[in-house]
């Protein structure tokens, strides 16, 4: 299988292919690891999705004037309070309003769609963003299994999972339009990609998406070391698995084309306020969110004035006191000292920030605070 986010064949003294500046994010401040942003274009009670994608582009331009490496979007399917659900074209819209900031998935779900349909949308958005173009690949449905089941068009939901490997092999022969002489498939070509430069008077980017994979378990961690790529965890909803998965990832890891050592980010749920009881009443109304989504009543992310007003019971806050445990939250001193403790305890090369809150203002304004806590580069 070949993993090339170049497609030219050079490489660095190190061994890596020069597109590895882009996987390897630059820490700025007093910033333990490099920060990045994961947004779920969350929609709260009395707001639109017009509402969500508009706070979407306002956090991304200031991740980009504040010093955060990659912003991604993940995607999600039938779930209100979530307007993620096709990340290619939320990603097209943020690279029209953004100019240096990484991009990407986090993750498109590959069981959901053909290998094919994924290397054309991220073909396109690298040509729209050259340079800057993340494709985090998970194989989970991100959604519940009746609607995987309507999306994959499958009676069985493990279907398009226990076949992962081979989807990403095929994806990645599509990206580096490189299927073996004799293959199906060998005559279709992924367009925009390398074909172009191949084609008479043809020119092409250098650049192709680098790709990750994403985890919440062992799986993912075990696959992306085997086939040196970076690796994604998912902390903020399965801490548990956190270390053993990293710990499996670098044990696993061999070098490759597009790293010569381990590179494992995490995502994790941060939310910073000017004042300590207001991140308790935001991050109590998203864990009521979370309460209805996991008992299958998925809905808009309520608001803190609801939060107090409904009336728990006792296995409902036992799930919030074990969901919030791993929530970080506070003033901007205490979500710096939580973020590096977290650092420090998971040896994670990067750190990707979720800050779910009920309105884009709070989510806008903890972005914001936590850059000022680790003194990220000023706004311009």
């Amino acid at each position: 299988m070949t993993v090339d986010p170049t497609g030219d064949g050079t490489r660095d003294d190190r061994g890596a292919r020069p597109d590895d500046d882009g996987i390897r994010g630059e820490r700025h401040g007093t910033a333990p690891v490099p920060l990045s942003v994961l947004d779920l274009v969350t929609v709260g009670a009395g707001r639109t999705a017009t509402d969500a994608l508009r706070t979407s582009v306002e956090i991304a331009r200031l991740a980009e004037a504040r010093g955060y490496h990659r912003y991604w979007v993940a995607e999600h399917h039938s779930m209100p309070g979530v307007a993620s659900s096709s990340p290619a074209v939320i990603l097209a819209h943020l690279a029209a309003h953004t100019g240096r900031i990484r991009l990407g998935s986090g993750g498109v779900m590959l069981p959901n769609h053909a290998p094919l349909v994924i290397a054309e949308q991220f073909g396109t958005l690298e040509a729209m963003a050259p340079g800057r173009v993340d494709l985090g690949l998970g194989r989970a449905p991100g959604t519940d299994g009746a609607t995987a089941a309507a999306l994959r068009r499958a009676e069985r939901l493990n279907e398009g999972a226990d076949d992962f490997p081979q989807q990403l092999a095929e994806l990645t022969r599509f990206l580096d339009d490189d299927f073996p002489d004799g293959h199906p498939y060998g005559r279709i070509h992924a367009v925009p990609g390398p074909i172009q430069a191949t084609s008479p008077g043809g020119v092409q980017s250098a650049h192709r998406p680098p790709i990750w994979l994403l985890g919440s378990s062992g799986f993912s961690a075990r696959l992306a070391g085997v086939l040196g790529l970076p690796f994604a965890f998912a902390h903020h909803f399965s801490a548990q698995n956190t270390i053993p998965a990293l710990d499996l990832y670098r044990e696993s890891f061999k070098p490759s084309a597009v790293l010569d050592a381990p590179y494992a980010l995490i995502g994790v749920s941060a939310l910073a306020t000017d004042d300590e009881n207001e991140a308790r009443r935001q991050v109590m109304a998203a864990a009521l969110n979370m309460v209805r989504l996991r008992t299958g009543r998925p809905g808009l992310v309520p608001t803190p004035e609801e939060a107090e007003a409904h009336r728990f019971s006792e296995m409902e806050r036992d799930f919030i006191t074990s969901w919030n445990a791993n929530v970080i939250h506070g003033t901007a001193d205490q979500v710096r000292t939580g973020l590096d403790d977290l650092a420090k305890r998971t040896g994670a090369d990067e750190l990707m920030i979720t800050g779910n809150a009920h309105g884009g203002d709070v989510r806008l304004r903890s972005y914001d605070l936590i850059a000022d806590s680790y003194g990220l580069p000023a706004a311009r």
